[in-house]
């Protein structure tokens, strides 16, 4: 091409795009398809002046662009700024591209010391990583008001490894702050601190708090837990649990609505906290509990409803469940006040954390403080959507690994947490996964970590996923196990197929193998990596599905349908898991997917609890023989081969042994609509728990029953 040099472009007309995509390649996007430039003469120049020759690599013409790839032989220093030179008048300052997601970029910037804010009494040290910014500001606002004004403007000093650092003196408490950050072609953001662990309301505004002031008095840790298969883990929402009019909770949807003792129905029905604590489960998993995105805090009276899986700030407490969401630190108090309390009664307490994914990309702290680096995108530049909600969280990028066991690490010591529920932990990557056990193992090694261990379109290598048929590779941590879920009730996202309590064929042999521990099946090592459920808030809920799959059933076959799940869940090895009102028979009218459904569709129905009060009763005395009998709750494949036997599994119908020099257990499943005459001797055995209200025949299994005989 002939070398022209047109006047009339300026650099911001006649480029959209100039970055770095490697430590050798630049990527250039002109607006218009038709400029000639001389190869030759194209150069990268920086800051000291010096030139560095670019040789055309690819050409492409998208639309009205043309899209050019230029390649040097010289390494590009990644710490250097450029400006690009296509012509003598065509100029354009170079951002960082896909280079932030190379390795030579982690090797580069990758910094292991602490972010955020470090407070103490006389000065407060303020650190944030934002390697491709030119400069950042930090603002200091007058007051806790989304709109209080600007006090302050401090110009960050850049340090080691693409941080930037100020030091404030004296006592900094309650300073609330931003981060105002400039590129390299003139553009800004301004963001939260990522770091942050206390904001105001709607938090995007970060509040450094001298920890002092929300500290507990007294407050430590439980003594470590026996083992993960001895956990009988109970899922609820916050707002859920006490919402209800006839709760007789005051404090309704609050983190202290969950901890208020003595309330009940006016028919007299415990409810919330002295509810739970009567079911005898070990372990409470709160959906999440961290600030999300779409729920206004500034609007306590207004109804509203989210799940919570929207990250907004990862460290700092959910506003809306707390009783003043306006004052950054009565969140904090109150949510570490519900822990205490919980703990108090013997019960443990598991988050529910989303490190998968963000609410939105474009106003989260990870992409307005290092654009393009916190996530995963695909060879076109589109964001990967594995999760579904249009991003994919990079966590084999070292400064994303280090900021999720970071904030783990951060709730384990400051709220004594005593698990972490991984939401979609296939996006996930093994190594980070491996990281976060390690670190709680410092802590408490009986800290239960258990995800969702799906294998979701991400562009991460199979091997490197942290799914079930990696499972070998985590050896402490725990998936659920959709096999059992799905062979019992039927799949969930094809709402009439059944499993085998609701009419599915030929299931048996899956289901006692799921019972046993789930061994051959995915890449699990042992019962403590298997997490043995059949609901959960995802989906439909076990008896929505049941009125799907078999619409003329009457109340009774349907109950008894739904108390033989639970019943198969609760007696299977591994790690017991049941969705709050589970054991009451919850509906929510068919609404599948009740995220962001009225309280009316998510609320705890209590007139159902004293409805279906023989269903919660067979629940406890579940709850009550796994707890008190060891052979339910073994933590070895080995164990279970011993002291397990497989007797019958065909015709809708399981019986198996469980046994050791003390106790002999027959376990039958009849999922038939008619009884089934015992095909074993079972004089010397006594019944002690079926899920049907009358006393079973001694030689007769009922129709849909689960029998547990002793001898």
């Amino acid at each position: 091409m002939e070398n022209m040099k047109p006047s009339y472009y300026s650099r911001k007309e006649a480029i959209r795009e100039c970055a770095i995509e490697s430590i050798r390649s630049i990527k250039v996007v002109l607006k218009d398809p038709e400029i000639e430039f001389n190869t030759e003469e194209t150069v990268l120049i920086s800051k000291e002046g010096q030139k560095t020759s670019l040789k055309m690599s690819e050409m492409s013409h998208q639309e009205s662009e043309l899209s050019v790839v230029f390649k040097t032989d010289t390494p590009l220093t990644l710490t250097e700024s450029y400006e690009f030179s296509l012509t003598d008048d065509i100029q354009a300052p170079v951002m960082f591209g896909a280079v932030v997601r190379t390795p030579e970029f982690d090797e580069t910037f990758f910094y292991d010391g602490q972010l955020g804010a470090s407070y103490s009494k006389d000065e407060t040290e303020i650190k944030l990583w934002a390697p491709t910014a030119q400069s950042v500001v930090l603002k200091i606002y007058d007051g806790f008001n989304e709109d209080s004004p600007v006090k302050q403007k401090i110009q960050m000093k850049q340090t080691e490894r693409g941080t930037y650092t100020t030091v404030l003196s004296g006592d900094q408490d309650q300073l609330v702050y931003t981060f105002q950050l400039t590129f390299a072609d003139g553009s800004t953001t301004e963001s939260p601190d990522p770091y942050a662990t206390a904001a105001i309301v709607n938090g995007m505004r970060s509040v450094v708090v001298n920890p002092e002031t929300v500290a507990l008095p007294g407050q430590k840790r439980l003594p470590a837990f026996s083992s993960a298969t001895d956990a009988i883990i109970y899922e609820t929402h916050i707002r859920d649990l006490t919402i209800a009019k006839n709760s007789g909770v005051a404090l309704k949807g609050k983190f202290l609505g969950a901890i208020e003792e003595g309330t009940q129905t006016p028919t007299g029905q415990k409810t919330g906290f002295d509810y739970i604590c009567d079911l005898g489960v070990t372990h409470v998993q709160f959906l999440p509990m961290y600030d999300y995105g779409t729920v206004d805090e500034a609007k306590p009276d207004v109804p509203q409803y989210n799940w919570g899986y929207d990250p907004q700030n990862y460290n700092v407490p959910e506003g809306s469940y707390s009783t003043d969401a306006t004052n950054p630190k009565t969140r904090i108090l109150e949510m570490k006040q519900m822990i205490e309390d919980y703990h108090d009664k013997g019960l443990r307490v598991i988050m529910d954390v989303v490190y998968n994914h963000v609410f939105e990309v474009p106003n989260h702290p990870f992409h307005l403080t290092v654009p393009g680096y916190f996530f995963r995108y695909l060879p076109d530049g589109y964001l990967a959507d594995g999760t579904g909600v249009n991003n994919d969280v990079a966590s084999e990028r070292k400064m994303v690994r280090k900021y999720i066991v970071d904030s783990i690490e951060y709730w384990t010591k400051n709220y004594n947490l005593d698990g972490f529920r991984f939401d979609l932990m296939g996006i996930l990557d093994v190594e980070t996964m491996n990281e976060v056990r390690r670190v709680v193992d410092k802590i408490d090694p009986s800290i239960i970590i258990l995800g969702e261990g799906w294998n979701l379109d991400t562009p991460l290598a199979a091997d490197k996923k942290a799914i079930q048929k990696n499972a070998n590779q985590m050896p402490s941590i725990a998936h659920f196990n959709d096999s059992l879920r799905d062979s019992v009730k039927g799949h969930v996202f094809y709402a009439t197929e059944p499993g085998m309590v609701n009419g599915g064929k030929g299931l048996e042999k899956l289901v006692i193998q799921n019972m046993l521990g789930a061994n051959g099946l995915e890449g699990y090592q042992n019962p403590n990596q298997v997490v043995q459920y059949v609901e959960a808030h995802d989906n439909y809920t076990l008896y929505d599905k049941l009125v799907l799959t078999n619409p003329n059933d009457t109340e009774d076959i349907r109950r008894k349908r739904h108390t033989l799940s639970t019943g198969i869940a609760m007696l299977s090895q591994g790690i017991s898991f049941i969705h709050a009102g589970q054991e009451f028979l919850r509906t929510k009218s068919g609404d599948e997917n009740s995220y962001r459904s009225t309280d009316a569709i998510n609320q705890f129905d209590w007139s159902r609890v004293e409805a279906e009060h023989e269903a919660v009763t067979f629940f406890k005395e579940l709850v009550s023989l796994r707890k008190s009998e060891p052979l339910f709750r073994m933590t070895s494949y080995e164990d279970i081969k011993q002291h397990s036997t497989v007797k019958f599994a065909e015709e809708g119908q399981i019986i198996f042994e469980l046994f050791n020099d003390e106790q002999h257990y027959l376990i039958s499943i009849n999922t038939n609509e008619e009884s089934r005459q015992s095909p074993f001797d079972l004089s010397d055995y006594q019944l002690i728990l079926s899920n049907h209200a009358t006393e079973t025949e001694h030689f007769t299994f009922l129709p849909l029953s689960l029998s547990v005989y002793k001898k």
